[in-house]
């Protein structure tokens, strides 16, 4: 794309509390490949992708970089200090970018089944567009509970979207939206929601509903599942 400068920003910084490993789940073996290094590929290869930032703990530090040398990865510009939230993360991440960028493109670290195609539709979508997301349509009904979980209502399935990452910023954008919510000290559940608290459109892609995020060891058994179905 032309006068563009797109930059990952890969967020690899959670403490893997839900997995119930002594070991980052970055690091888990999926297929003959560390969770991380797939995810990293995926960015590497992409024809849209010109840098990727990753932000990691400080212990996990030393092993990424390692990774990156062995799989002489050439987009990988930093490896970025994690914040304390995943906010703090993203924003470290993001000020290691290149100062040629015009996008950011940020992606969970343990979304390592995200495809070429994926890539390339959500970020073509935010240079048109100015801000993207990928999601899945939602296929359970959906209830909102009170303190007491006891059914509030019940939200029309058809306008719900379970949101992924990528999520694609123009850069003025997301730093606008990073100021606001500094000085109006906004909570921020992820990215979309901090863009549009400025009251950003952001528009939808839909995409695979492969693309999953490594939670829980449940979501190990069905990775390697895909991947062995696909032969990756």
């Amino acid at each position: 794309m032309k006068n563009c400068f797109v930059s990952a920003v890969v967020v690899a910084a959670g403490n893997s509390t839900r997995m119930g490993l002594k070991i980052s789940k970055q690091f888990i073996d999926l297929n003959g490949e560390p969770v991380i290094a797939r995810t990293l590929s995926a960015f590497e290869r992409s024809s849209v992708i010109d840098s990727v930032v990753v932000v990691c703990r400080d212990c996990d530090r030393k092993r990424i970089e390692d990774i990156v040398l062995q799989k002489n990865f050439k987009k990988i510009r930093s490896v970025a200090s994690g914040g304390l939230t995943r906010d703090e993360s993203v924003c470290n991440g993001i000020l290691k970018c290149d100062e040629r960028t015009t996008h950011f493109a940020i992606h969970d670290g343990a979304r390592p089944l995200i495809s070429q195609d994926d890539i390339k539709r959500v970020v073509s979508c935010a240079v048109e567009n100015g801000s993207a997301v990928l999601a899945t349509f939602v296929t359970d009904t959906i209830k909102v509970v009170n303190e007491n979980d006891e059914i509030v209502s019940t939200p029309v399935r058809s306008t719900l979207r379970a949101v992924q990452t990528p999520q694609v910023f123009e850069k003025n954008i997301y730093l606008k939206a990073l100021e606001y919510a500094r000085k109006n000290k906004e909570p921020v559940t992820d990215d979309c929601k901090l863009v549009e608290n400025i009251g950003e459109k952001i528009k939808i892609v839909i995409g695979s509903e492969t693309n999953i995020k490594l939670t829980t060891k449940n979501d190990i058994k069905l990775a390697k599942s895909i991947l062995k179905e696909e032969r990756l």
